[in-house]
């Protein structure tokens, strides 16, 4: 019998790989690269995210051959759309010189639309409802999730034991086993949990056929028993406490503190991303707590979301658009159709809501109304009203002003943080070219972004990417952190150096008001010592300080006398300093001579 289970665990796979093809391609890929990232030293995300969008592309063509077309020439066809969708991904960002937020935020909203479309695919007009098809889905994601957790963990027993008994593992050959477990075998497993839904092909099947299929769609589909009790008595009862606690927290401060509480957002997305969760989850239990979620809590969304929503736009009035503040929206809208539809629909409709979910998915992603072609507009309107009103905008040119209103200051800093954050300055007509915010904001618009001139200072610095380091004549080159704060207090070993059989250790002493690296002999006697707050006071004073890239020489400093030389290189460097707080960090390179 155990035989026959291993066999039929097999077949299930090979199965899934000749039924997905063009997902198991792109798949392998992604594991090949992946391995080769582990291995080496190069950035091959973009490869990995371009095979990871074709292997969910191919997914989806399958299921819409399955439900739609028959014949070789349409699953070609299709399997060919999806191969030239991925190929123009790839084209749009391997130019790119890093996958940026933007692009990052794009790629997850089209891949989870991707998968919402493969799970409602096989429900459109058919007998699978939606709810079976998403029950399906779930049920193979957390088993095929458990299963590769499973021989993940068993893999790395047996190479840990290996390791302490026999030989040395390799410590990348745990990184190598989740990859071909995680990559390559959980999707693959989790496919061969899919079964063949209902589609053209069935129009010419016998009755008895078609019943089989019912048969093994409904046993599928079927809810387990403690999954019906964990929802039923343990996730219903717990949502309908958090929806109470919600309904007096709004009821109570609904001419208050509702409207601007920023906590709230988050948590009325859980909370609608749970409800409607547990609602499609619930829609085949047919004991008396399903059946009363499903009458009352879609009734009881419906408000709560609308208020969150009112309350969401309240604030892009005073903060403007952001694409964390649009997808809130977006969602709340989908949040508030949905417990309208699951108000007056039959159960078996629920497969409207994931269109819906689709589509909303698709408008925040597509220019000219996508979240960050919104929320650039927006906040560079806000940017332009602001210098306007202050007199500070001129033939498309900004005019530094020291006497900005406090809060003209803070919707301008605000803005221009947010368009920095998001990779966008540059395609700010009005701001300089090459406008970098750290570096640039003080010169350009005559102000501090952390206050008044004098009260707030700020820098970021980091070595040319170019810069060449001799250390020809040193005993040794090593890299270490320095952090100066309020309260801090470390002492640190840094490394040992062994010369003409005498042994030095260099050290690290941190305090609140500098950090000091010292090299002391084998009796504990100091040789030299290097104050790092040194490289701080060099910049502190200077007008130029806070242009970001510096030289070698600039980044240079040394310690020497007649015994040892100390060098200290900037790699990066950070100061904050204001009235309420000052902060000192900064990556070095150390290089150290004993005479």
């Amino acid at each position: 019998m155990k035989r026959t289970k291993l066999q039929n665990a097999l077949k299930g796979l090979t199965n899934a790989i000749t039924r997905f093809p063009l997902t198991s391609v792109f798949l392998f890929g992604a594991m090949i690269v992946n391995a080769i990232d582990i291995h080496g030293n190069g950035d091959y995300s973009k490869y990995v995210l371009t095979l990871i969008v074709g292997a969910i592309l191919g997914a989806v063509a399958q299921v819409i051959f399955e439900r739609f077309y028959q014949g070789n020439y349409s699953r070609i066809g299709l399997s060919g759309g999806a191969a030239l969708l991925t190929l123009g991904y790839y084209l749009i960002i391997m130019p790119l010189p890093e996958l940026s937020v933007e692009i990052s935020i794009r790629t997850l909203v089209a891949l989870f639309a991707l998968l919402i479309a493969f799970v409602w695919i096989p429900a459109i007009k058919s007998k699978t409802s939606f709810n079976e098809s998403f029950m399906v889905a779930y049920k193979a994601f957390f088993i095929s999730l458990f299963f590769a957790g499973i021989i993940f963990g068993g893999t790395s027993i047996i190479m840990a034991t290996t390791n302490e008994l026999l030989f040395e593992v390799d410590s990348e050959a745990y990184s190598h086993a989740a990859n071909i477990i995680f990559i390559l075998f959980a999707p693959i497993y989790f496919l061969s949990l899919i079964p063949v839904y209902y589609g053209k092909s069935d129009d010419n099947e016998s009755e008895e056929t078609l019943k089989l299929k019912a048969d093994k769609i409904d046993s599928m589909a079927n809810c387990p028993k403690y999954l019906g009790i964990l929802i039923s008595y343990i996730i219903i009862p717990l949502t309908a406490v958090f929806t109470l606690i919600l309904a007096v927290y709004i009821i109570t401060n609904i001419g208050s503190d509702f409207w601007s509480d920023n906590l709230l957002e988050p948590m009325i997305v859980s909370y609608s991303i749970t409800v409607i969760l547990v609602y499609i989850l619930a829609s085949r239990l047919e004991n008396k707590f399903a059946q009363l979620f499903r009458k009352i809590f879609p009734k009881v969304l419906v408000p709560i979301v609308i208020f969150q929503v009112i309350a969401s736009i309240m604030k892009t009035g005073e903060m403007g658009m952001t694409h964390t503040r649009y997808f809130v929206i977006a969602f709340g809208i989908f949040a508030i159709a949905s417990g309208i539809l699951f108000s007056i629909l039959p159960v078996r409709k629920n497969g409207i809501v994931a269109a819906i979910l689709i589509a909303i998915s698709i408008i925040s992603i597509v220019p000219p109304v996508d979240a960050f072609t919104v929320s650039k507009n927006t906040q560079t309107g806000i940017l332009r009203d602001t210098l306007i009103k202050n007199n500070m905008l001129e033939n498309n040119q900004i005019k530094p002003n020291p006497n900005v209103p406090a809060e003209d200051r803070e919707k301008i800093v605000r803005a221009l943080e947010y368009l920095n954050r998001i990779e966008y300055t540059d395609r700010v007509s009005f701001l300089p070219s090459g406008f970098n915010y750290y570096s640039n904001f003080e010169k350009v618009f005559g102000f501090s972004m952390y206050g008044p001139r004098g009260e707030s200072k700020f820098a970021y610095l980091r070595l040319d990417d170019k810069a060449m380091l001799d250390i020809a004549g040193y005993e040794v080159l090593t890299e270490t952190t320095v952090n100066i704060y309020q309260n801090s207090n470390a002492n640190e070993v840094i490394g040992t150096i062994s010369k003409a059989g005498k042994s030095f250790t260099l050290e690290k002493t941190t305090n609140s008001e500098d950090c000091i690296i010292s090299l002391v002999d084998e009796n504990d006697l100091e040789i030299l010592s290097f104050s790092t707050k040194k490289i701080f006071e060099r910049f502190e004073e200077r007008e130029d300080s806070l242009k970001e890239v510096i030289s070698l020489e600039e980044a240079m400093f040394s310690e020497e006398n007649g015994n040892a030389a100390i060098n200290v290189v900037i790699k990066t460097l950070n100061m904050d300093i204001s009235p309420e707080n000052t902060y000192y960090a900064a990556d070095i390179f150390i290089l150290v001579k004993i005479k």
